[in-house]
C-alpha cells in the first residue's frame, strides 16, 4: 500500500475512533439521510404525475392530487433536512471539541524537550484553526457529500428505470466528470495543507512580535516587524491563492461537463418525445433526475475541496496525538513519597536535543543530602538550571543517574516525583486569572484561609489587601499588572502552599528590595527548615549559610565546599566573589 494511501487510512481510523461513541445520533443522521435521499428521488415521480396525468390529460383532479403528493413529499424533505443538518451539526460539534480536548491533554504531558523544536504558536493553530475546519467537515460537508452521493447513485437507478439508452449516455459521461474531481482534488489537498502550516507561520509571526512588544518598540523596530508580518502573509495568500484557483478550476469544469451533458440529453429525449418513444412526463421525470445528478456532482466537486482542506487539518492534529513523550511512567513506579528527600547525581551528562553536539552537563556528581542546602554557583550558562530541569526529569540524561532517595528517578512517575518538589524560578511565571489561583496552584484544593496564610508567610498579603478586588484581583496576562517583586512574592507563596520536600530556589530573591528581601528570606529559611534545598545563587550573601556550596563551570563540577573553603581553594569563585560584592555595593549605594 502506497504511504500516503496509508497514512490518509491511518487518519481516517483515528477519525472514526471519535465519531465512534456517538454511533447512536450517527445512525439517526444517517436514517434521517437516507429517508430524505429516498423522498428527494420520489419527486420525480410526481413530477411525471404532474405532466402526464395533470397537464397532457386535462384533468384537474389528478393535477391536485399530483401537487398534493409533491407538497407532502416536499414537506417530508424539510423535516428530514432538519434533523439530519441538526444530528449532524452537532456530532460535528461534538467530535471537534473532543479531538481538540484530546490534543491538549496529550500536548500537555509531552516532554519540555518537544516544545524546543516544535513553535507553540503553531500548536496553537492546530488547536484553534484544524479543529475548525475539522467540525466544518463532519458537521457539514461529510453531510453533504454523503447525501449528495446518495442522490447521485439513487437518480442514476432513477434514470435506468425511465429511460436505458439515455441513461447510458449519463454513464458516459460520468467518468469525464470524475477525471477532473481526482485531478484537482489531489492538489487541492497538498495546497490546503500548505495553506494551514502558513497560517501558523502567521500566527507565530504575529505572537512573537506581540509578546515582546515592549522590545519591538524600545528598539523602533515597529516597521521590521511589519515587514517581516506582512512577508508572511503574503507567503500565506499565495498558497491560499493557489487552492482557491484549483478549486475554481475543478468547480468550473465539473458545471461545465455535466450541464453539457443535461443539453445532449434534453436535444436527444426531445426527439425521442416527438417520436413518440417517450411521454412528456417520462422526459421530465428523466429530465429531474439528471438535474439530481448534476447537481450532486457539483456539490461533490464543491465539497471535496473541503473534505481535502480539512484533510490536511485532520493530519495535522492526528501526527500531535501519535508524538510519544520521551518522559514517561515506568509500568510499576517506586512510591516517591516514601523515599527519604536525598539527591544524588553520579556521572550525569546531558545534551539538549536542540544542542546534540554541546553538553549542558558533563560528568558531573553531587550528593545533597537530606535536610541539607546546596548552593549553586557559576558563570553564566555554566548549567545550573539545567541541573533543575533534570531533577524535576523534564529531560532524562544521556549517561549517568540522578537518584531521589537512592532510587533512580526513572523509576519514579514524573508526576509523583514533581510533588516531592517546588520550583521558585529567578522570573516567575502567572497566569491568566486572580490571585487566588496564581497561589492555589501549589495545592489546587487548598482552602481560601491556607492560600491567606502562604501569602502572609512570602509577604505577600500586604500589598495583595491593598488591590481594588484584593486577592479576586485579577493579574492580566502573566501577572503584567504586578511589580516583579510582587510577582516573585506570589512565586514563593505558591511555593509555600505546596509544602514540598525538596525546594529548588533560583535565586528567588533576586527581584526585590532590600526590605522585602530581608521578609522574604525569613520566610524562605523557615520553610527550608527539614526540607532538601537547591539554590541556584547569583548574591553571595544567599550562599553564606548554606551547608555546601558547589561551583560549576561550563558544565562540570570545578569544586565544592563551604564559602571560606572555596575562596582560599579557587580562583574562579574568588572571581565571581570579587564581582558579587562590587555589584553588592553598587545596588546598595543606589538604594540609599
Amino acid at each position: 500500500m502506497p504511504p500516503v494511501v496509508s497514512k490518509h487510512k491511518a487518519t481516517f481510523s483515528m477519525l472514526a475512533g471519535f465519531v465512534r461513541p456517538y454511533k447512536g445520533t450517527l445512525c439517526a443522521a444517517a436514517i434521517a439521510l437516507v429517508v430524505t435521499a429516498l423522498v428527494t428521488l420520489a419527486l420525480g415521480q410526481g413530477v411525471r404525475l404532474l405532466i402526464d396525468e395533470g397537464f397532457l390529460a386535462g384533468s384537474q383532479a389528478a393535477l391536485n392530487r399530483a401537487v398534493g403528493i409533491i407538497l407532502l413529499l416536499t414537506l417530508l424533505i424539510s423535516v428530514g433536512t432538519f434533523a439530519r443538518f441538526y444530528l449532524v451539526s452537532w456530532l460535528g460539534e461534538r467530535v471537534s471539541a473532543d479531538i481538540r480536548q484530546a490534543v491538549f491533554n496529550h500536548v500537555i504531558e509531552l516532554h519540555p524537550s518537544y516544545f524546543e523544536t516544535n513553535r507553540s504558536a503553531e500548536i496553537m493553530s492546530r488547536l484553534t484553526t484544524d479543529t475548525t475546519l475539522l467540525q466544518s467537515i463532519v458537521g457539514s460537508s461529510l453531510s453533504m457529500a454523503l447525501r449528495s452521493i446518495l442522490t447521485f447513485v439513487g437518480a442514476l437507478v432513477m434514470l435506468l428505470v425511465t429511460h436505458f439508452y439515455l441513461t447510458l449516455m449519463v454513464l458516459v459521461a460520468a467518468p469525464a466528470v470524475l477525471v477532473p474531481i481526482l485531478f484537482f482534488g489531489r492538489r487541492v489537498r497538498d495546497l490546503a495543507r500548505k495553506t494551514q502550516t502558513s497560517v501558523a507561520d502567521v500566527g507565530c509571526c504575529a505572537d512573537e512580535a506581540i509578546q515582546q512588544i515592549k522590545t519591538v518598540q524600545s528598539y523602533t523596530c515597529e516597521e521590521l516587524e511589519k515587514a517581516s508580518f506582512a512577508k508572511e502573509v503574503d507567503v500565506a495568500f499565495q498558497v491560499g491563492r493557489q487552492r482557491v484557483r484549483q478549486r475554481a478550476f475543478l468547480i468550473a469544469a465539473v458545471i461545465t461537463l455535466v450541464f453539457g451533458a443535461i443539453a445532449s440529453l434534453l436535444w436527444v429525449g426531445g426527439h425521442d418525445v416527438l417520436d413518440g418513444k417517450m411521454s412528456a412526463g417520462e422526459l421530465g421525470a428523466f429530465l429531474f433526475y439528471a438535474i439530481l445528478v448534476a447537481f450532486s456532482a457539483a456539490t461533490l466537486s464543491e465539497v471535496l475541496g473541503e473534505v481535502q482542506r480539512a484533510l490536511g487539518s485532520t493530519e495535522r492534529l492526528m501526527e500531535l496525538l501519535q508524538v510519544d513523550s520521551a518522559i514517561k511512567a515506568p509500568a510499576s513506579p517506586v512510591d516517591a513519597q516514601a523515599l527519604a528527600p536525598s539527591l544524588a547525581l553520579q556521572s550525569v551528562t546531558f545534551n539538549y536535543p536542540s544542542r546534540p553536539d554541546q553538553s549542558a552537563l558533563a560528568d558531573l556528581s553531587l550528593e545533597i543530602p537530606e535536610g541539607q542546602v546546596l548552593a549553586l554557583v557559576g558563570p553564566s550558562g555554566a548549567g545550573k538550571s539545567t541541573l533543575f530541569e533534570l531533577l524535576l526529569r523534564f529531560h532524562d540524561p544521556q549517561t549517568g543517574t540522578i537518584r531521589l532517595g537512592g532510587t533512580d528517578l526513572r523509576e519514579l512517575d514524573p508526576k509523583a516525583l514533581r510533588r516531592q518538589i517546588a520550583l521558585v524560578s529567578q522570573q516567575p511565571v502567572l497566569f491568566s486569572g486572580d490571585l487566588w489561583h496564581n497561589i492555589r496552584y501549589g495545592n489546587p484544593s487548598a482552602d481560601d484561609a491556607a492560600v491567606i496564610r502562604a501569602a502572609k508567610a512570602a509577604h505577600a498579603h500586604e500589598f495583595i489587601s491593598q488591590l481594588p478586588e484584593g486577592y479576586a484581583s485579577d493579574l492580566g496576562d502573566k501577572g503584567v499588572r504586578l511589580s516583579g517583586g510582587q510577582r516573585q512574592r506570589i512565586a514563593i507563596a505558591r511555593a509555600i502552599l505546596k509544602n514540598p520536600r525538596v525546594l529548588l530556589l533560583d535565586e528567588a530573591t533576586s527581584a526585590l528590595d532590600s526590605l522585602s528581601e530581608q521578609q522574604v528570606q525569613t520566610a524562605l529559611e523557615r520553610l527550608m527548615v527539614g526540607r532538601t534545598t537547591v539554590i541556584i545563587a547569583h548574591r553571595l550573601a544567599t550562599v553564606l549559610n548554606a551547608n555546601s556550596i558547589a561551583l560549576i563551570d561550563q558544565g562540570r563540577l570545578v569544586a565544592q565546599g563551604s564559602h571560606q573553603q572555596l575562596m582560599s581553594a579557587s580562583p574562579l569563585y574568588c572571581r565571581l566573589a570579587e564581582l558579587q560584592f562590587e555589584a553588592g555595593r553598587m545596588r546598595e549605594s543606589r538604594q540609599h
